[in-house]
């Protein structure tokens, strides 16, 4: 009997040890390193980023890494203002997708979901519906929606005054050499730097950079097709 168990394992191994091979040295170190896709559970980047997008992160944006570390081997460059990015959260290690607010040195402050960046006001204006026609329709109705202008580069965020937080609004701080401040373009539903604190550079892994396809997690998973291999802003 327990020849015949040898026999079957050893049968199967031989059947699936080129597959067992080729993600072991192939898909994890691509995926780790190079590229990957993730999909997104939650609403925190809406609208630019919504539930049930699929999205591709680039892995050399910042850093060239050891694969399934954070041991960076070639330093690329680093996260940008307004840079879609992906990191480890230094609250308990969660990858989390926010956008880069506040670089090293950066003064800020946030008055009313109205941001500061070194005692400037950012400009807001009016957002295109074409931004927000993927959104459900109880949220659109219970949300307020602006184009906010971060350093020359216009994005669409939002906030929903139904929700109870107190952060709306912050006193000034300085982001610290080597940090970096990050917040969701959902600025009501977001946890982000606001509630975690600054993140440390060696935290970021990648840059999210477009929508591979999409599905509605709140409606069936209907296929939303206008997203389908689209950029994000």
């Amino acid at each position: 009997m327990k020849n015949k168990v040898i026999l079957v394992l050893n049968t199967q191994w031989r059947e699936w040890r080129a597959i067992a091979l080729f993600f072991l040295f192939v898909v994890i170190p691509v995926r780790s390193c190079l590229a990957d896709w993730n999909w997104v559970p939650s609403g925190s980047m809406n609208p630019t980023i919504l539930e049930g997008d699929l999205v591709y992160v680039n892995k050399l944006a910042y850093d060239f890494r050891i694969p399934l570390t954070l041991q960076s081997l070639a330093h690329l460059s680093d996260p940008k203002r307004s840079d879609i990015s992906v990191f480890f959260s230094p609250e308990d290690g969660t990858r989390l997708v926010k956008r880069v607010i506040g670089l090293p040195g950066d003064e800020l402050e946030l008055r009313n979901n109205v941001l500061f960046i070194n005692d400037e006001q950012l400009n807001y204006s009016a957002l295109s519906d074409e931004h927000t026609k993927d959104l459900m329709a109880g949220l659109r109705k219970q949300a307020l929606f602006a184009e906010e202008d971060l350093g020359n580069h216009r994005h669409a965020v939002m906030s929903i005054p139904s929700v109870p937080t107190n952060k709306r609004s912050f006193e000034k701080v300085v982001v610290p050499s080597g940090h970096y401040f990050v917040m969701g373009d959902n600025r009501d539903l977001s946890k982000d730097s606001r509630y975690f604190g600054f993140v440390p550079r060696r935290q970021f892994i990648g840059k999210a950079t477009n929508v591979i396809v999409s599905f509605n997690k709140l409606d069936k998973y209907q296929p939303r097709f206008s997203r389908f291999f689209t950029s994000l802003n």
